[in-house]
């Protein structure tokens, strides 16, 4: 490994640094805001890394199994970026609760670097490695709260059914390797590029490796997860697995198709196309049904990474391919940052209860408009991105996501998208409609000043790239471009 290789690794050596320093602080200095601050520090300094790799080196393999291009170098902005709003979130939710838990912060920071390390990959040795890195931090995140057994339920239920996936995608990667003699996505790629037509066992592969992710996104059928975890995990680590944890997978998968060219089988797009299309349905259907808004937004989760897929499947038409991955890493940026601030309020609102849930009854939000009226608007706001009303960064991803359909000419997921945000505008609009009621208690909520710091970037961010989104679209184009 030469010079190049090693400052091409900077962000990824730069966080494993701050992961071993952290761990040394919790050792000798047990601390949870001295621990919070070097946490948000080596972020920001990973991202300052992440920034000077992009500013000065070309794209690069560093081994077969990592590539340092632009597009990495996105997602793992994305990925830390989101990492340090949710550090500071989990902060002031623990602080809150008189919790000393600083390991918490570490599995965060070990957990991001797994995420890292997915949007670089560009074999399945480091996508295993990544993936792997991210799930069994997430074990312990889930489970962590010292008071209840929700939370160890929900852990349970993640450990068991995602083992099952990691099991179903290993399958599928060894029929794979079994076919193309590789574990390395140019080497499939180049191994099946004169196939016409997919053969049982790519097929048979492809297959399980998309439904092991598929698990990993909660998509539908796979979803089954998700309301139950989101609803037992402590909030900032609901906000994690919502928006970090899925955009590690979701980069991998973009680029594996890519890669690959998996968008020349047939079998496999119109398994993608009723996916996508279920998602959509189940998640704002379901979404209607639920009193709690953890499990409100679980189910609008499934909705948005069906949206997602839309904007994924739109690659495989004949159309503009660098629109459509163009919309799709737009629509992951603005996912990101909404939901990271409705799960924040959420954060925000549990962290001085003392209570072994958190404060997500519906009836718990009532009156917020009278109590803290500029934290209902913060939520109000992030609800309304998440529907798609314009001036936010939700409209901008779904009208990215509706354009690249247009283009592709995918008329029954873009019906099913309109009928979906129309559904979606509903139930959000009932959780705002419940805050102006008049309030039935006037239990003080503090807010804490690393959370509403976190919560107040995150609307600045949501209104800013809805109204002036040119330098991020003009981000994305670049490494769209490049992609392809």
């Amino acid at each position: 490994m030469i010079t190049s290789d090693l400052l091409a690794l900077l962000p990824i050596i730069t966080l494993t640094g701050v992961i071993l320093v952290v761990m040394m602080v919790i050792a000798f200095a047990r601390n949870l805001a001295l621990t919070c601050f070097c946490c948000s520090m080596g972020l920001a300094l990973t991202l300052a890394a992440i920034a000077w790799v992009s500013i000065n080196l070309e794209p690069q393999y560093v081994t077969p199994l990592i590539v340092v291009d632009e597009y990495a170098l996105l997602f793992s902005s994305i990925i830390v970026i989101g990492a340090f709003f949710i550090c500071l979130l989990a902060y002031s939710y623990h602080a809150g609760r008189g919790e000393n838990q600083d390991e918490y912060l570490m599995l965060m920071l070990l957990s991001t670097l797994g995420g890292v390390i997915l949007a670089h990959s560009a074999h399945f040795a480091s996508f295993i490695l990544g993936l792997e890195l991210v799930g069994v931090s997430l074990y312990a995140m889930i489970s962590y709260p010292v008071r209840g057994f929700f939370s160890l339920e929900a852990a349970l239920k993640y450990l068991i059914l995602s083992g099952v996936s990691s099991a179903t995608l290993l399958f599928g990667i060894a029929f794979l390797f079994a076919v193309t003699g590789s574990l390395s996505f140019q080497g499939m790629a180049d191994a099946t590029a004169h196939m016409e037509h997919a053969s049982v066992f790519v097929l048979i592969g492809a297959t399980f490796v998309l439904a092991g992710i598929a698990f990993k996104l909660s998509l539908a059928p796979f979803h089954m997860w998700t309301p139950d975890v989101y609803e037992g995990a402590p909030a900032p680590t609901t906000a994690f697995l919502a928006t970090v944890s899925k955009g590690g997978i979701f980069a991998v998968l973009l680029r594996f198709f890519v890669s690959f060219d998996g968008f020349r089988f047939e079998a496999i797009l119109e398994s993608l196309f009723w996916v996508a299309l279920l998602s959509i349905l189940v998640g704002n259907i379901l979404a209607l049904m639920q009193d709690k808004i953890k499990r409100v937004l679980a189910y609008s989760s499934i909705a948005h990474i069906g949206y997602l897929l839309v904007g994924f499947l739109a690659a495989s038409a004949v159309g503009d391919k660098q629109l459509a991955i163009e919309a799709s890493m737009f629509f992951l940026i603005a996912y990101f940052v909404t939901t990271i601030g409705a799960f924040g309020v959420v954060t925000i609102m549990s962290g001085s209860t003392q209570s072994d849930h958190d404060t997500d009854q519906l009836s718990q939000y009532e009156g917020l408009f009278w109590r803290r009226p500029l934290l209902a608007a913060f939520f109000s706001a992030m609800l309304l991105s998440l529907a798609g009303i314009p001036l936010t960064v939700g409209f901008i991803g779904k009208f990215y996501i509706f354009a690249a359909g247009v283009q592709s000419g995918l008329w029954q997921l873009l019906a099913a998208v309109v009928v979906g945000s129309g559904i979606g505008l509903y139930y959000y609009l009932r959780i705002i409609f419940s805050m102006t009621k008049q309030p039935v208690s006037e239990d003080e909520i503090d807010i804490p000043l690393a959370g509403g710091c976190a919560l107040g970037m995150v609307s600045v961010l949501l209104v800013v790239l809805g109204v002036y989104p040119t330098p991020v679209v003009e981000w994305v184009t670049s490494v769209a471009r490049a992609l392809t």
